[in-house]
């Protein structure tokens, strides 16, 4: 599958009501799809493949905050 498909795919995913393990697996899944893209990037310097990358980078805090929980005091 082509890289831009898969970034296509995990955009269009449903993000609620994933469990911890869900959220876990595309966690490490979208910071490959990240590192896959960066290095492109760095050969092409193409800004349609940064935007990509802000876009996934967004999803991957949302979905790492999620994660991380709201501390108790």
């Amino acid at each position: 599958m082509d890289l831009m498909e898969r970034v296509a795919e995990f955009e269009g995913r449903k993000m609620s009501g994933m469990t911890t393990s869900d959220r876990v697996t595309s966690s490490r899944e979208v910071k490959a799809l990240i590192l896959e893209i960066n290095e492109i990037y760095k050969e092409t310097k193409e800004v349609e493949l940064m935007d990509t990358m802000k876009r996934l980078t967004v999803l991957k805090k949302k979905i790492e905050k999620r994660l991380k929980g709201n501390p108790t005091a």
